[in-house]
């Protein structure tokens, strides 16, 4: 496999190259492997939560079709980053252009976003559930729960485009224009400006504060009730059941929210890209893979459809 820098055109548009992760190439290949093998494996696992959502009619609720939302979100989530991202771990790397890189970071940050918001929709719905559930039907509709999604995925989108679009107008420094990370984020592009930037930083923390901070207080206030009434259940079997559905979710909600804040909330000063990087791999990779592994090793409901499924293809395979 071949390694080295590519030659940017320094007379056209504005072009970027990632920075690699190594030049050794035993370990480009391993890591390619490694990646890759990860990715096919979010997919699958995914792919198998949005499948058995749909087709089994004991899962149509709103619980679920929350659930399968997030498992497509992923799936989008880890495709715009990680067929780029394995490109240019073997051989010469490949400059990305000014349009492409922007486009990357609009739907990254669209996606991201509409999965911080989906989490917070989904603690919304374990609220009403465990608090109020003689009016659960009543409340959780069909019409509103697409509505949620679909104003998750809107308001994502509306604060997206206007971050993308404040961030690229800025000038960029020097001909060879390395970002030190595997895809175009905001705080790596940020540093390659040649312009100040205080503004720019601004807007970011308030956007990190409205697709994080926000949900994640909404997400705690939904929590504090819930916990309140689970600890006044007298049936133990109730209280574990509403125990294991609430743990799936919380699990996720902090290592999304976790590695999220790490990354955009933390003061520029006490961070670098390197770090960045590191920790872009947790919510690129780690949690969209645990996502499925949680939800169906913690839920009785789906691992029984589950084993339903399986059960009925063999069946119908040998018969």
């Amino acid at each position: 496999m071949l390694s080295g820098k590519p030659v940017l055109n320094q007379s056209g548009p504005p072009e970027f190259v990632f920075r690699v992760f190594t030049n050794v190439p035993e370990f480009q290949a391993l890591l390619f492997t490694l990646f890759l093998l990860l990715y096919l494996m979010i997919l699958c696992g995914n792919t198998a939560i949005i499948w058995v959502v749909c087709t089994h009619s004991s899962l149509h609720t709103p619980m679920y079709f929350f659930l399968g939302s997030l498992s497509l979100l992923e799936i989008c989530y880890t495709t715009d980053v990680v067929p780029l991202m394995l490109s240019n771990i073997v051989g010469i790397q490949k400059p990305i252009s000014l349009a492409g890189c922007g486009t990357q970071m609009f739907f990254f940050l669209t996606l991201g976003g509409t999965d911080c918001f989906l989490l917070a929709i989904m603690a919304y719905d374990r609220y009403v559930a465990i608090c109020h559930p003689l009016h659960y039907s009543l409340i959780m509709t069909r019409k509103l729960c697409l509505q949620m999604v679909l104003g998750s995925l809107n308001l994502a989108l509306f604060l997206s485009l206007q971050l993308t679009a404040l961030i690229f107008t800025l000038p960029f420094c020097g001909h060879h224009r390395e970002i030190n990370h595997f895809l175009c984020d905001v705080p790596p592009v940020l540093r390659l400006a040649c312009a100040d930037i205080h503004v720019h930083q601004a807007v970011l923390y308030v956007v990190g504060i409205l697709v994080l901070t926000v949900p994640f207080l909404l997400i705690f206030i939904s929590y504090v009730f819930i916990a309140s009434t689970i600890l006044r259940m007298h049936s133990a079997e109730g209280r574990q059941r509403a125990f294991s559905t609430c743990s799936s979710h919380l699990t996720v909600v902090l290592l999304q929210y976790g590695g999220c804040s790490l990354v955009y909330l933390r003061p520029r000063s006490s961070t670098s890209d390197d770090e960045d990087r590191q920790i872009a791999l947790v919510y690129t990779f780690v949690t969209p893979l645990l996502n499925p592994l949680i939800y169906t090793l913690r839920n009785k409901d789906v691992k029984g459809a589950l084993r339903n499924s399986i059960f009925r293809k063999t069946a119908s395979h040998w018969s």
